[in-house]
């Protein structure tokens, strides 16, 4: 019974990801003969922000903005032949170019969870908050953000800014955030995009 019941219900998660760009003839730094190389894609992970290159069947369609399924990718995603885990500096062009407009998509669309940030946001050490690593977030914004999650819950990221004095783009700033930590390297804490 605990068989049929776990087969109907698998546990396993699936890890999503939105391209970014589609090369269909592979990357151009690829010396091999045309036949020889794979059509690959860029895609950033919906959850966790990390960046993935997909080698694509080369049947398959894929377009920018399509979601993939990248781990796990042979049988949930059988457009996806393999996936690996890249840096910004290893995407094309092209997926550089579309990344800052993805995250913003992703935020957008996930819009609970990051106001769920400035509620939940903790120290970091004695004289850190999570807060204060938003772009433009300095103590005194901190402060209007501490006070008013204490008088009650933000539903949105409009009543974030409505209700913390100063602060103009409460989305903005999170993709500001999510965007320093996908394309610099030397970032000594990260909060929305993991490595590996």
């Amino acid at each position: 019974m605990s068989n049929v019941d776990s087969e109907e219900s698998p546990q396993e998660t699936t890890r999503e990801a939105v391209v970014l760009d589609f090369l269909a003839h592979g990357r151009s730094d690829d010396d091999r003969p045309q036949y020889q190389k794979d059509p690959l894609a860029y895609a950033l992970g919906v959850e966790d922000f990390r960046l993935f290159e997909c080698t694509v069947d080369g049947d398959a369609t894929v377009a920018i903005g399509d979601r993939l399924v990248v781990d796990p990718p042979a049988d949930r995603s059988p457009e996806v032949v393999s996936v690996r885990a890249v840096e910004y500096g290893d995407l094309s062009g092209g997926a550089q170019s579309e990344l800052e407009y993805v995250v913003e998509d992703v935020v957008e669309a996930q819009e609970d969870r990051f106001v769920e940030f400035y509620l939940e946001a903790q120290p970091v050490t004695l004289r850190l908050h999570q807060l204060n690593l938003l772009p433009g977030i300095g103590d005194k914004l901190q402060e209007g953000i501490l006070d008013e999650r204490r008088r009650g819950r933000f539903e949105s990221f409009e009543d974030v800014e409505d209700r913390v004095a100063g602060l103009h783009d409460a989305k903005g700033v999170i993709v500001d955030r999510i965007m320093q930590e996908l394309t610099e390297d030397d970032l000594k804490y990260r909060v929305f995009a993991r490595g590996e």
